[in-house]
Formats: structure tokens, C-alpha cells, sequence
């Protein structure tokens, strides 16, 4: 991704945080300085505006046992290429400096690495772009909080390292106050990330709403995420449809806004080609992280301590 990109995607949160500044909560001009929508469960601890830079990977140690797994090329070459995505805290975004990633994700992968004595070599990519890439060899492995989903594990491997899922958000002012079926959705604009679950899940369910005679609900979808909620914003779309910690954390952040509870959840692995020998070097990796307390300390310092698994899985079946 170029850098005028890199510059776009931060403009564009930027510019939502300075709209939703210069707006009350119920979206008139007037009145005093709009205040921080109250910390919802499980949230950063980060103020508003601000992202969590405490360190919490740099004194990880390479794990023999664990390092032993890895094949001998990777071993051998002691690096490993990791595809990131790029898009909301608390999973991966940019500080205010535009190149220093931070985020869940990094945390992780960064952490991984060193459990395996491996140097990481991080090339950030499309969302979208990661999965099919990843056969390639461009890539060993892709980082986006991915879903794991029985569409997906016909082509991908997965390691798991967190529960999160599907959730809803909307403007303080909107009608709905949960999202409980997509017959929910009927007659409104919902608004999420190009080439994702939700993509992908919406456009699945878009006929529920002809079947109870309701109009349908239309899908939006942006690829930067910083337009998302610009277009919930602007008017431009009734609802977001996203991750559920990635949904927590905005609304902390955003005046005006509301999370509308949890929709479906998913575990979320690292990503790669299907039959990747590298799967259980990865999840003994994540397993130790586990026993030696840097897990917790990444999910705490995220405010995603809810989002825990218990042990690390290799594509484990879809979540029902």
C-alpha cells in the first residue's frame, strides 16, 4: 500500500473524529462541545483520540519446543513475511505519524515471531487482497482478523488466537437498539468493509426481507474503513456492520454513537494456504503466549480481555 494510501485512511479517521467533535449527540450544530460516548464493556482504556503504546512483546524469548515445529526452510531463512491489513483499532491501525502500526494483530503477530525466533518481515496489503495471495508464497502468512469460516476453510488454514465476530453500530438517534435478525436490516442502507465476512454474509441474506414482504436493505461497501463511519455520519448509510471489539472501541471514541450488541461470533485466526506446515509452530507459539502471561497482557492492553480463547485451534469448524 502506497503511502498517499497509508495518508488517505488516516484523513479519513481523522476527519470522522473532527466531524463527530463539531456535533452533539443528536446531530444538530448547536450547543456546548460534544463529550466521549461512555467506555463500553471490554473497551480500550486508551482516552479518547488516544491508542494504547504500552509494551507488552518486547521481552517475549524464542520457545525451543516451539521453534522446532517450524520447517526447516522457514527455520533456515529466519524470517517470516507477514501480509497485514490495515484497518480500526483496536486490531491494526496507524498512530497519528501515519507509518507506526500498533494494534491487536501486530501485538500478536510481532509476539509470535519472537516465541519462534523468527525476524518478522510485515508488508502491509488490502484486506481483501491477503487470502488469495497468500498460495502465492508472497506471503507466509496474512494478519486481519480473520474470521474463521467453513466458506474460507475450504482454501485457508487457520491458527486461532481470539474470539471476536459480527456486530452492529449506529447513531444514538437511530430507531434500532439491537440487532437481533437481518430482518432488522429491512428498508435501510448498512454500510461496511469491502471483500469481508459481512460483505459477504449481508449480500447471503439480502432476500429474508422480500420473504416477509419488507424492502430490502442495500450494502455499502468501502475499503477504507475511515469511510465507514464517515457515511454513518453524513447520512449516507443507517448502520455498520463490523467487528465486535473493533465496534466497542469506536463508539469509546465517537460521540453520538452506539454499539448494538453481538450478532454472531467467530474465532480469528493467522491465515495461510491450506495444508501450511506452519500451523503448528503458530499454534504451540500462541499456546506459550498463553502459559507465560503475554496473552493476557495483549488482550489487556487492547480491552479485549472478553475476546480470550482457551487453547489454540488449526481451522476449527465455523462457529454455529
Amino acid at each position: 500500500m502506497s503511502r498517499t494510501r497509508h495518508s488517505l485512511t488516516f484523513a479519513l479517521i481523522t476527519a470522522a473524529a473532527l466531524t463527530l467533535t463539531a456535533c452533539g449527540s443528536d446531530g444538530g450544530g448547536g450547543g456546548g462541545a460534544a463529550q466521549p460516548a461512555p467506555a463500553a464493556k471490554g473497551a480500550a482504556p486508551a482516552g479518547q483520540g488516544e491508542l494504547p503504546v504500552t509494551d507488552v512483546v518486547s521481552q517475549v524469548k524464542k520457545d525451543r519446543a516451539a521453534a522446532d515445529l517450524l520447517p526447516a526452510d522457514i527455520r533456515d531463512r529466519g524470517t517470516l513475511k507477514v501480509a497485514a491489513a490495515i484497518g480500526n483499532p483496536p486490531n491494526a491501525t496507524y498512530l497519528k505519524d501515519g507509518k507506526t502500526l500498533v494494534g491487536q494483530d501486530i501485538d500478536f503477530a510481532d509476539a509470535v515471531a519472537k516465541v519462534l525466533g523468527l525476524r518478522l518481515e510485515r508488508e502491509v496489503a488490502s484486506f481483501e487482497a491477503i487470502l488469495p495471495s497468500l498460495g502465492s508464497g508472497k506471503y507466509d502468512v496474512g494478519t486481519g482478523n480473520f474470521g474463521v469460516t467453513e466458506e474460507r476453510r475450504k482454501t485457508i488454514d487457520f491458527v486461532t488466537y481470539i474470539n471476536d465476530g459480527q456486530g452492529f453500530a449506529a447513531l444514538e438517534k437511530s430507531a434500532l437498539d439491537k440487532v437481533s435478525s437481518f430482518e432488522d436490516l429491512c428498508g435501510l442502507k448498512v454500510a461496511t468493509g469491502a471483500g469481508t465476512t459481512f460483505e459477504a454474509v449481508l449480500e447471503k441474506n439480502k432476500g429474508v426481507c422480500a420473504a416477509a414482504g419488507e424492502k430490502p436493505y442495500e450494502v455499502q461497501t468501502y475499503a477504507e474503513p475511515g469511510a465507514v463511519w464517515i457515511s454513518l455520519h453524513q447520512g449516507r448509510s443507517d448502520i455498520v456492520m463490523s467487528t465486535i471489539n473493533g465496534l466497542r472501541y469506536a463508539v469509546t471514541q465517537q460521540p453520538g454513537t452506539t454499539f448494538l450488541g453481538e450478532f454472531k461470533r467467530l474465532d480469528v485466526g493467522f491465515a495461510f494456504t491450506k495444508g501450511t506446515p506452519l500451523a503448528p509452530a503458530f499454534q504451540a507459539a500462541v499456546n506459550k503466549l498463553k502459559a507465560d502471561g503475554t496473552y493476557d497482557r495483549i488482550l489487556k492492553k487492547w480491552g479485549t480481555s472478553e475476546s480470550a480463547i482457551e487453547t489454540s485451534q488449526i481451522s476449527p469448524p465455523e462457529i454455529r
